[in-house]
């Protein structure tokens, strides 16, 4: 595995995802339903019509933005639980800039796309100042980042439920929501036809991983947050500062988190509402980027994957009488068939068990 090319990983991959869908039907034939119709279901929600590719794209493109997030902090020896809460804070960012800002703007196409870009400015902004909280923590009290970062997960939460709930609900309203962002604030959905996703929405998050990676595979930064990470030591006798690295890998980190927030609010919701009741992006992140090996680029397939196991599985709990349980084991036996290959090969990396290479 450490020597597979990038192609007999793909070969791998694709075998061992047809392996995992064989032993599901396995499972959900000997729990007395129709496997066939099961895996059919499945492949047909993420893939069958039009619809349902935008909402698979839709997924696609919100793991691609956290899984990249993750997968910065981790190439750093970091470990940054809290995109979910950076996600949260900056979506809540964009949407209070549009609000506070639009009155003074012109209306229409170029108030929109001024406001779309403001907003997602204060978006990464708000996420990268709410990520450097726990780096700086880390840095500089020796705080365990995988703790402080689960906390402020449920900070973020709470504190933007309380900020929607008692301060920017409109007057009348049950629901905890906030104004509706103005009509021109959205992205347009053509060639899917879809009001929650936009062939734009998902060219942002490939970008983003396309400049993450050039970061850093090809500039003196991207090489020390790397090296930092893999040898904290020498980098620190090359003149590395290993407090400010951590402090900004997680600014970094956050600020992705953060535009994965922006096009939430503006792509998807158009609004903004109560976080308990968001998808889970930032969590279900950790597992796109471990699959990807911390590779921004190898995110792009890996969110793919997720994202059509997502709009599969929600596909078959609209329409089949089979268990969300059992639906959630069979997606749960695909990622693992997939991810245990590359967890196998990143584990022989990092000891040496695959030999040297010649």
């Amino acid at each position: 595995m450490v020597r597979a090319s990038v192609l007999e990983r793909f070969a791998i991959a694709v075998a061992s995802t047809l392996l995992a869908l064989l032993l599901g039907a396995v499972i959900v034939a000997a729990s007395g339903y129709d496997a066939v119709e099961f895996v059919t279901a499945l492949t047909y929600g993420a893939f069958g019509t039009i619809s349902n590719v935008a909402f698979t794209l839709r997924q696609t493109t919100m793991l691609v933005l956290t899984g990249v997030a993750v997968a910065i902090a981790f190439r750093a020896g970091v470990f940054n639980i809290g995109v979910q809460g950076q996600f949260v804070v900056g979506g809540f960012a964009t949407v209070v800039t549009v609000l506070s800002l639009a009155p003074f703007l012109p209306t229409g196409v170029v108030g929109g796309v001024l406001l779309m870009i403001l907003g997602t400015a204060a978006a990464m902004l708000v996420g990268g100042a709410y990520a450097a909280i726990p780096g700086i923590m880390k840095a500089y009290a020796d705080a365990n980042e995988v703790i402080t970062t689960i906390m402020l997960n449920f900070i973020a939460s709470g504190v933007v439920f309380y900020l929607v709930d008692s301060h920017l609900r409109p007057a009348g309203a049950s629901a905890p929501n906030t104004e509706q962002l103005p009509s021109y604030v959205d992205l347009p959905g053509f060639a899917f036809g879809s009001s929650s996703f936009s062939v734009i929405g998902l060219g942002v998050a490939l970008l983003a991983a396309i400049a993450v990676a050039f970061v850093l595979g090809r500039t003196r930064y991207g090489y020390d947050l790397v090296t930092s990470g893999h040898q904290s030591a020498a980098a620190a006798y090359a003149g590395v500062d290993p407090k400010r690295t951590v402090v900004l890998t997680m600014t970094f980190s956050g600020m992705v988190a953060g535009l994965a927030g922006a096009m939430f609010a503006i792509m998807i919701l158009g609004y903004y509402s109560d976080p308990s009741t968001f998808p889970r992006f930032g969590f279900d992140a950790i597992a796109v980027s471990l699959l990807a090996a911390n590779n921004p680029l190898g995110v792009v397939p890996a969110a793919l994957l997720f994202g059509g196991l997502d709009a599969g599985g929600q596909y078959i709990g609209f329409t089949l009488d089979v268990p969300r349980q059992l639906v959630d084991g069979v997606v749960g036996l695909v990622v693992l068939f997939v991810a245990t290959p590359e967890l196998f090969r990143m584990a022989g990396r990092r000891t040496g068990l695959g030999g040297d290479e010649e």
